[in-house]
């Protein structure tokens, strides 16, 4: 699952997962240590190899760099293409709400804090980094599908509509 910081890709994953009986792997937390510590770039390709050789799973997160570990094992890539004026909010929503804790998608010892650098710099700037998303979504391997959902309304119907929803005949490339 791919998308904007606050689209709704780890609520997504988690409706996904549950629906369907699949661990759910946030990549998010995965990836940061205590402190908001980054893994070494080596280390963090080895997590993913072993997170995605798992037999089925749900994965949420961008990281570009593991993209070429995890495509050929993904069946399917969601792609939240949802617009700057809901994940927006929606990302500075979560932020306060968690403000001080960790959220359930973010590694221990890291808790919410208000990054004006990670809005301005990360959340903020998604448009220019949206062609990246429409490219791996226009070439990805002949054995992995892709939805693109544009609204949360679309996510909502996914959800209510598992596991039908996910079937080979309601997914396209």
């Amino acid at each position: 699952m791919i998308g904007p910081s606050g689209a709704g890709k780890s609520w997504l994953a988690s409706r996904i997962g549950s629906g369907l009986g699949l661990p759910v792997v946030h990549l998010d937390r995965e990836y940061w240590g205590p402190g908001w510590t980054a893994p070494e770039p080596v280390a963090w390709r080895s997590r993913v190899a072993g997170m995605a050789a798992g037999n089925a799973w749900v994965m949420d997160g961008g990281y570009p760099s593991s993209m070429d570990l995890r495509l050929p094992r993904a069946q399917l890539v969601i792609w939240l293409d949802l617009p700057r004026h809901v994940y927006f909010p929606q990302a500075l929503a979560r932020t306060v709400r968690f403000y001080g804790r960790v959220r359930p998608d973010i590694g221990p010892g890291n808790p919410e804090r208000l990054d004006p650098a990670f809005f301005r710099d990360w959340v903020w700037t998604y448009p220019a980094r949206r062609a990246q998303d429409s490219k791996l979504m226009a070439g990805l391997p002949g054995c992995t599908r892709g939805l693109t959902l544009r609204t949360r309304r679309q996510m909502r119907q996914l959800v209510a509509g598992l596991p039908d929803s996910l079937t080979h005949d309601s997914v396209s490339k």
